[in-house]
């Protein structure tokens, strides 16, 4: 008796049209009259999106217009954390569906918009227009059908000659059995430049090749014997680096190249055996990222580590005045600018009174 019965489940089921299945979800659709988000089947079944990610595009998507809806805002609003959610709009961001555009202001100031699209796809590939169809002939007359069926289509038939007299002819009836004219088809402008395009590759794109393994510039045979013996001496410090003879051959350049510039064998074999990701498949493959990535650059020179020249500045030295004893810079000893003055404007006085 405790079992409660929904009655209004069991009526709506009822009602469902045609044979339920016996396995698998049975939709109840009950038409929305108002509070509803139209969101398409690319979203909601996207196959690389994470259910986070959707659910996330179809809260954004029933917000209205100017709400925020940055990491904070939504870990506000949902119960997910912030750390959930920004890995969900990265998601979004690299599909299309969301994209962050900086926008100047007419005051200069710069502000971040959030945009989502809710079609991406439909931007990088718009639809054209549909052409228009033609309408159909209409259907001759029973009456006129028998004598439309004795008239040759090869040939149309000669024109009667006009009856003599001042009456003119009636115009012959239009042929009901020609086809329409067929307008000539739309000319479609060149499709508009995608208006939201993908600022981070999606998945399935071509990844670059990766860099090849560094290889000295000087190869020796004491770097190939000292770097051979690195690799092999590995799987007494990580029993993973059990290396075999083939993939000692092909990494022993790479160590050789660290060697090369002067790489402490000890500070090698700890870049190459440290945090290592667990369980750990393909050691070799590993080894040849971590030389490749993690190449050091060469030592530099004794004349690169000397510290450049600081340019020298002339100094003028003080003198002092020979007719005041005053102190001034002057390159060569003499009078202030003060006496050069007073002895010119004595010597021009005596020069007008002679």
């Amino acid at each position: 008796m405790d079992t409660q019965q929904n009655t209004a489940l069991t009526r709506a089921l009822a009602e469902v049209p045609g044979p339920l299945p016996t396995s698998g979800v049975i939709h109840i659709v009950i038409p929305h009259a108002d509070r509803f988000t139209i969101v398409g089947n690319h979203l909601a079944q996207h196959p690389d999106l994470s259910c986070t990610a959707v659910g996330i595009a179809v809260r954004i998507q029933s917000l209205p217009q100017g709400i925020e809806v940055g990491i904070k805002a939504l870990a506000a609003r949902c119960r997910e954390g912030e750390k959930r959610i920004a890995a969900a709009l990265r998601e979004l961001e690299a599909f299309g569906y969301l994209r962050r555009v900086r926008d100047r202001l007419p005051s200069g100031r710069f502000i971040t918009r959030t945009v989502f699209c809710n079609h991406p796809t439909a931007l990088v590939h718009p639809r054209r227009p549909a052409a228009p169809q033609r309408p159909a002939a209409p259907a001759p007359h029973p009456a006129s059908a028998p004598a439309l069926a004795q008239v040759p289509t090869s040939a149309p038939a000669p024109a009667p000659a006009p009856a003599p007299g001042p009456a003119s002819a009636p115009p012959p009836e239009p042929d009901m059995s020609a086809p329409p004219p067929v307008p000539p088809p739309p000319v479609l402008s060149a499709p508009p430049a995608p208006l939201f395009v993908p600022l981070v590759p999606p998945p399935t794109a071509p990844k670059p090749p990766p860099a090849p393994l560094p290889r000295p510039n000087e190869p020796t045979p004491e770097l190939d014997r000292a770097a051979t013996a690195l690799l092999s001496d590995l799987r007494r410090h990580a029993p993973q680096f059990t290396l075999s003879e083939t993939d000692i051959r092909q990494l022993a350049p790479g160590v050789a190249a660290w060697l090369e510039r002067a790489a402490h064998p000890d500070a090698i074999r700890r870049i190459l055996t440290t945090d290592l990701p667990q369980p750990l498949r393909h050691p070799a493959k590993l080894l040849k990222h971590r030389l490749t990535a993690l190449l050091p650059p060469p030592l530099p020179g004794a004349h690169e580590l000397t510290a450049p020249a600081r340019p020298r500045i002339a100094v003028t030295p003080f003198q002092t005045c020979d007719g005041c004893d005053r102190v001034f810079r002057s390159p060569a000893p003499g009078h202030c600018r003060d006496c050069r003055e007073h002895r010119a404007h004595r010597s021009e006085a005596t020069r007008t009174a002679a």
